[in-house]
């Protein structure tokens, strides 16, 4: 099946006989490389982009040329990110404060991103929680905390995001799943529950959405230096070291390792990607 005239003519291609090997990469090729990761105009929003992964891929989106939407419930911390993507990208920055796991809440961050910027192309669903517990100890209360947070949301800024992306010709969903999409998890039975319903999610929209221009991903993050796993490691005896030792690249990783594969699925360049989930994890999951 051929592009319809509208995708074809705004992604740009790249013709890999254009130039011979071990020769310097004639300046037009360059130039269609870099458009194909190149963000510039875009409005991307970003929950839980006040720190952690989320601010990894703030950070890279910004960098590629995005508008970016922070939305969170810290005000305070999310304040703090917006300088800092401000001060070391110049990138034109939104925070709205809100609590993602409520309908109103999330229809309303997506009304203030379109106010401020007047479109939304990208949508990363990063906020999240956990509650370590076994499931014989966890209430209904807070099972229905953690899938509200991690998957809930998913759901309700996604079918929120849905018109603005129609309208302006498509858009680019990317949902954080988890190490814990692939895998269980015994003392954190909710999350691991929410973290693999991410990723059915992102197989159901991806297909809904196809016929609009919206390509929809996962990232399966693996173990980063964030809130919620420095308290992890506070909760579980030897957490990091039994980690760490299952990880070929031999380290835990930062923010930072995020932003690559963000730019990736924001991009032109990921156009024909679509209902995937993706391992950042240094290796972790190919690892016995």
């Amino acid at each position: 099946m051929g592009l319809t005239p509208a995708i074809s003519a705004r992604r740009p291609t790249c013709n890999l006989d254009e130039f011979e090997p071990n020769q310097p990469v004639p300046k037009h090729y360059a130039e269609r490389l870099v458009k194909l990761f190149d963000l510039t105009g875009k409005v991307a929003i970003v929950t839980g982009g006040n720190g952690g992964i989320g601010l990894g891929i703030a950070e890279g989106l910004a960098q590629a040329g995005a508008k970016i939407v922070i939305v969170g419930r810290n005000a305070e911390k999310s304040g703090e990110a917006a300088r800092r993507l401000t001060e070391t990208t110049k990138a034109e920055t939104l925070v709205v404060t809100a609590d993602v796991g409520v309908e109103k809440d999330v229809q309303r961050a997506v009304a203030e991103a379109v106010g401020r910027f007047g479109r939304v192309d990208i949508l990363f669903n990063n906020a999240g929680i956990n509650i370590r517990k076994p499931a014989h100890e966890l209430s209904l209360d807070e099972w229905n905390t953690v899938m509200d947070v991690n998957l809930t949301s998913a759901f309700l800024m996604s079918k929120a995001v849905y018109p603005a992306m129609k309208k302006v010709g498509g858009g680019k969903i990317v949902n954080i799943g988890s190490m814990t999409s692939i895998f269980g998890s015994g003392f954190a039975p909710a999350y691991a529950t929410s973290k693999g319903g991410v990723v059915q999610l992102t197989k159901s929209l991806a297909l809904s959405w196809a016929p609009d221009n919206i390509q929809v991903n996962a990232i399966l993050p693996g173990w980063f230096v964030t809130d919620l796993t420095n308290k992890a490691r506070e909760e579980v005896s030897g957490l990091y070291e039994r980690v760490l030792g299952r990880i070929p690249t031999g380290r835990w990783a930062q923010g930072s390792d995020m932003s690559g594969t963000a730019i990736w699925l924001a991009s032109p360049a990921s156009d024909y990607v679509t209902g995937i989930a993706i391992p950042v994890d240094g290796g972790y999951s190919s690892a016995l």
